[in-house]
């Protein structure tokens, strides 16, 4: 594990990190707060650090101040190295954000201890975060494709209508997408296929589009793909790109080779006339179905005069 080590000492600076490379950690030191600090704020910073009290530029008690103030960011285990043995003193440095403390000169076994009780922290630290992470997954990310879910998508649709009404221009093209005759894939080829046609045109999909835009599954076999920015008269161009790469080839399962089509609709926030999301997604969703209407595995643009 990275640990820092700042202390204005050379000599205690030297020897504390001979020791602690012997215990097995990578050693990072300074001699000044200030570049503690500075330290401290980079991206892939030591989440253990033995900071001494009396420092030129920054004083280890500032420096916890200064990183418990920040919003963001892992947390870091402080140990305040100090001369002072006085009650209120010790008091002070913890209420300003350390840890621990270890009082100079050092007592090795009882640091080594201090150490171990800190690393055990930032264990179950990673531990937390790692769950965390695995929730926010789930909450927002579709189980079998990994797409975002319905709900996530949709609130990435408004917030780029907020984009562009705030900004007074651009454009936001927004694509429904629904696979054809996919229950009949389902029936004839088994749940087992017709998931595996799913993730396929979820990878597909996501070969095409730009890394700005975003892709959800809308529903069953349907799906959401949003384009910010996007040229009006390159939006059908761009469907059709994304038709045909689901389209041009077969696709493999383990039940065999499926050939599969895509049927989309087109509708374009900022020259349209549809002023909220309900709006913007149901004319989408009458393209869509004007497509399958007429013909199926073909793009159908939103146009104003289109009643939902």
């Amino acid at each position: 594990m990275k640990i820092l080590v700042a202390d204005d000492d050379r000599v205690s600076n030297r020897l504390l990190e001979k020791k602690l490379a012997k215990w097995g950690y990578e050693v990072v030191s300074c001699i000044d707060g200030e570049k503690a600090w500075d330290i401290l704020q980079t991206e892939h910073a030591p989440r253990l650090a033995i900071l001494d009290w009396e420092m030129p530029r920054l004083t280890g008690v500032e420096i916890c101040r200064k990183v418990r103030q920040r919003e963001e960011g892992p947390y870091i285990y402080i140990i305040l190295a100090t001369g002072k043995s006085k009650k209120e003193d010790l008091v002070r440095g913890m209420d300003a954000g350390a840890d621990d403390y270890v009082v100079k000169p050092f007592d090795m076994e009882e640091l080594k201890v201090r150490l171990r009780a800190g690393r055990r922290v930032q264990d179950l630290q990673a531990a937390l975060l790692s769950v965390q992470e695995v929730l926010r997954a789930q909450a927002t990310h579709d189980p079998l494709t990994g797409l975002w879910n319905r709900t996530v998508i949709l609130e990435i649709v408004g917030r780029h209508m907020s984009r562009v009404q705030h900004h007074n221009g651009g454009n936001l093209v927004i694509m429904m997408l629904d696979l054809d005759h996919f229950k009949m894939i389902n029936d004839t080829h088994g749940h087992l296929a017709g998931d595996a046609v799913l993730r396929e045109t979820c990878r597909r999909m996501s070969s095409v589009v730009r890394p700005n835009d975003a892709v959800g599954r809308y529903g069953g076999e349907e799906f959401l793909i949003v384009l910010p920015g996007c040229n009006p008269a390159s939006a059908s161009a761009v469907a059709e790109r994304i038709r045909t790469t689901i389209s041009e080839i077969p696709m493999n399962t383990s039940e065999g080779v499926i050939p599969v089509t895509a049927s989309i609709g087109v509708a374009i926030y900022g020259t349209g006339p549809w002023e909220d999301l309900n709006a913007l997604t149901a004319a989408a969703d009458t393209a869509l179905y004007r497509a399958k209407n007429t013909g199926r595995n073909k793009v159908e643009l939103a146009f104003p005069e289109m009643k939902n």
